[in-house]
């Protein structure tokens, strides 16, 4: 039974950086980050197959995701962050690499401001 917990989040200004953090209390084959901001849908923003990273258009280039498989930790680095950035944002994990998301965090949230 896979758990994962969300921290890291808080306030920050525009231009400024976070880094998220999740821990996972069992195997997790592929990791990915989610956000939903205030009355918009859920999105995805980045994600790692294996060592194949991807991202969404709008954060490619200024967001990082990474796993340290000794700590059983993925981490989200968000540079240059954007007033746009800010949501609630979540970690998720599949069994299986391919897979869907099936484990999710509780979620924390980023805050940026102008």
């Amino acid at each position: 039974q896979v758990q994962l917990a969300e921290s890291g989040g808080g306030s920050v200004q525009a231009g400024g950086s976070l880094r998220l953090s999740c821990v996972a209390s069992g195997y997790t084959a592929c990791v990915g980050w989610f956000r939903q901001a205030p009355g918009k849908e859920r999105e995805g923003v980045a994600h790692l197959r294996g060592i194949s990273p991807s991202y969404t258009d709008s954060v490619r280039g200024r967001f990082t995701i990474s796993r340290d498989n000794a700590q059983n930790t993925v981490y989200l680095q968000m540079d240059s962050l954007k007033v746009e950035d800010t949501a609630v944002y979540y970690c998720a994990a599949a069994r299986v690499c391919p897979g869907d998301y099936n484990v999710w965090g509780q979620g924390t949230q980023v805050t940026v401001l102008s």
